[in-house]
């Protein structure tokens, strides 16, 4: 059996969070034109786009084809949460009301469940465990923090494409299980490029953690214990969707994919 091809899948499923997102935004077509502007600005300049990949993913896999439209939904709504803080309010609210927008029973959930993961005990949190000046150097402290500023809108991402599929409640906490590990998985990743990586590689500048005095994974755990760690949240992902996706495809690729980046 042939191993699954990661990069065009992602390519496809990119492409498509990407008209997604263009459609989605023709609903504010009536709000004054620079305050759309600086909305598209935001929304579509492009990036990994895993968000709301890991969401189409997960209501793929549950519904066994197509996702639905409160499933492509969620994942734009993921994608606003993220931009929000670059357009203002306005694709914060536009969020909510985007998710909140259909006949579907189950969209009251989706609308919750994006809710608590950026507000003060999600992302919001986060942020605020991340800035504060006496953060410890500890890997209790970093696993809240990351779970929180970084994990959230991602274990949301994976939790919202089952919920809107009608996934049962142990496909949804596997979701959870796997966006919990992948999310602490990509974040020790990055922690370990930032240090050992180029400013060419990574197409950004490198040791600004280091620089700025910012505890991180190398630093508290270091490098070797850094890669075993995340190597074992990888395995925990692949086992929380066995029975989900039997065959490996794109959530066991996407899995390994957070810490290859790294090694």
């Amino acid at each position: 059996m042939s191993a699954f091809q990661l990069e065009p899948w992602l390519q496809s499923r990119g492409a498509r969070v990407e008209a997604l997102l263009a459609d989605r935004l023709r609903r504010v077509e009536a709000a004054p034109r620079r305050l759309v502007d600086a909305m598209g600005y935001s929304l579509l300049a492009g990036g990994k786009r895993l968000r709301p990949v890991l969401c189409l993913a997960f209501a793929e896999a549950v519904r066994g084809g197509v996702p639905g439209k409160a499933a492509e939904d969620a994942a734009c709504a993921l994608e606003y949460e993220a931009m929000a803080i670059l357009a203002g309010d306005a694709l914060l609210t536009e969020a909510f009301a985007l998710l909140g927008t259909g006949p579907e029973p189950r969209r009251a959930e989706l609308v919750s469940r994006l809710a608590h993961a950026a507000g003060a005990v999600g992302m919001v949190g986060g942020q605020v465990l991340d800035i504060a000046e006496d953060r410890p150097a500890e890997e209790a402290y970093l696993t809240r923090l990351h779970r929180a500023k970084t994990g959230a809108l991602l274990r949301a991402a994976c939790t919202l494409g089952a919920v809107a599929e009608g996934g049962t409640p142990a496909q949804v906490e596997a979701a959870e299980r796997y966006g919990d590990a992948v999310g602490l998985a990509f974040q020790i990743a990055d922690d370990l490029l930032d240090v050992t990586s180029s400013a060419e590689a990574m197409g950004k500048p490198t040791g600004a953690d280091a620089a700025a005095g910012r505890h991180t994974y190398p630093a508290v755990l270091g490098l070797e214990a850094s890669r075993a760690r995340a190597h074992v949240l990888v395995e925990e992902a692949l086992g929380a969707v066995r029975t989900l996706e039997p065959t490996p495809g794109p959530l066991a690729a996407l899995a390994r994919y957070s810490v290859e980046r790294s090694t």
